[in-house]
This record gives structure tokens, C-alpha cells and sequence, in this order.
């Protein structure tokens, strides 16, 4: 006699992902899954749900919400999950893309321009950079120059070959596989919005009593 054993189904949940409008939500989009060959693909194939407009561009996939849906197709099923048990669901093109404006491009490139300028011209104010140089400068040479333009002219482009090292980019070209400073502050932007709607939709379920996993005050 046969008996039917359920098979072990490891799942992790992706941290964010990007659906098509109109496109219905599969376990193959929000997930990766370790188990027998013969049920990974009728597994990737469960619908999970349907967006509609009234739900917004952001959608929040709890684990507890998945494994239903896996019971259906396989009842008993030995579910181990692995990592954070949600998925943030962002709907491409439901909110229209603006075209980039050249004007407004320009003038933040401006404001950005002259705003470093005037900072570091107010730092080096403060520190009397200026007499500074002059003093570096006698003492390299023995004679004083009030105005010691070779030096200050080196300084400059010092101070632009830092920023090109510090930030690790020149345009497109970067000199090593490290993130630079502005990716790692755009990681951790990112990281931040996804807690924050994490939090927010949660808080959502609370109020209306759907939230299947239970209050989670820190939204984590």
C-alpha cells in the first residue's frame, strides 16, 4: 500500500519586487524555493493575487498569506521558511513616469554647484586657509608670497582628485567593485521607505483586522 508523503518545501520571500500592471502576482515572482522537481513548477505558478487600482502601486505579501495558498495545491506540506517572511510588491506603470525636465535638471546641478563652492570657500575662511598656504609655502621656499597661486592652483585639484577617490566614480567609470558613498546612502534610503511601508501596511491590517500574522509594533 502507497502512502502519500507531503514533500518539504523550503521558501524564501524576495525583499522587493516589480510586477507589470495588470499582471497577476505568482509565487514564481515574490519567491525562491527549494524542493522535489515535479512540484517546483505547479508551486511557481500559484496565483497569489490580483492587483487592483484601488490597491494602490504598493502591495505587502505576508508569508502567512503564501502558505494557504501552497496548502491548497499541497495539502500537509512541510513548509521551512527561510529569512524575512514578507514581499514588497511595487506595480510598474499604475503611477505615470513624468518626462525629466532639462530646466530643472540644470538648476539643481546649479545649486548643488555653487552650494559646495560656498561651503568649502566658508571652511577655508574659518581655518584662514589662506595664510596657511602662504606659510607652507615659505617654508618650502624661504620667501614669502603673499599670493602663492601654483600652490593653491595644486590644492585645487587635490581637492578634486579626493572627491573623485572618495566618491570611487568618474562619470561612469568607477575604479573598484566597492559601493561608493552615494550607493550606500541610497541603499539605506531605500531600506528605509521599505520599513516604512512595511510599518504602514501593517498598521493597515490592524485597523481593518486582516493582518494574519498578528500586531507588529515595529513594523519589522
Amino acid at each position: 500500500m502507497n502512502t502519500y508523503s507531503a514533500p518539504a518545501i523550503y521558501i524564501q520571500l524576495k525583499n522587493r519586487v516589480t510586477v507589470p500592471k495588470g499582471k497577476g502576482v505568482t509565487l514564481r515572482d515574490i519567491a525562491y524555493l527549494i524542493t522535489e522537481p515535479e512540484w517546483r513548477e505547479p508551486l511557481y505558478s500559484i496565483l497569489l493575487l490580483k492587483p487592483a487600482q484601488s490597491d494602490g502601486n504598493l502591495i505587502l505579501i505576508d508569508l502567512l498569506t503564501v502558505i494557504p495558498h501552497i496548502h491548497e495545491l499541497i495539502p500537509g506540506a512541510d513548509i521551512q521558511p527561510i529569512g524575512e517572511g514578507r514581499t514588497i510588491v511595487q506595480i510598474e506603470g499604475l503611477v505615470e513616469a513624468r518626462k525629466p525636465s532639462v530646466a530643472l535638471f540644470v538648476l539643481v546641478w546649479l545649486l548643488l554647484f555653487f552650494g559646495s563652492a560656498l561651503t568649502i570657500m566658508n571652511f577655508h575662511a574659518d581655518v584662514s586657509m589662506q595664510e596657511v598656504h602662504v606659510r607652507i609655502v615659505e617654508m618650502l621656499t624661504g620667501r614669502r608670497d603673499d599670493h602663492p597661486y601654483v600652490f593653491q592652483i595644486a590644492y585645487s585639484l587635490g581637492i578634486g582628485f579626493g572627491m573623485v577617490i572618495f566618491f570611487n566614480h568618474l562619470f561612469k567609470k568607477k575604479w573598484n567593485e566597492e559601493p561608493t558613498p552615494l550607493e550606500v546612502e541610497m541603499f539605506l534610503y531605500q531600506k528605509n521607505i521599505d520599513h516604512y511601508v512595511v510599518h504602514e501596511e501593517y498598521s493597515k491590517m490592524n485597523r481593518s483586522g486582516n493582518d494574519p500574522s498578528g500586531p507588529k509594533e515595529d513594523g519589522t
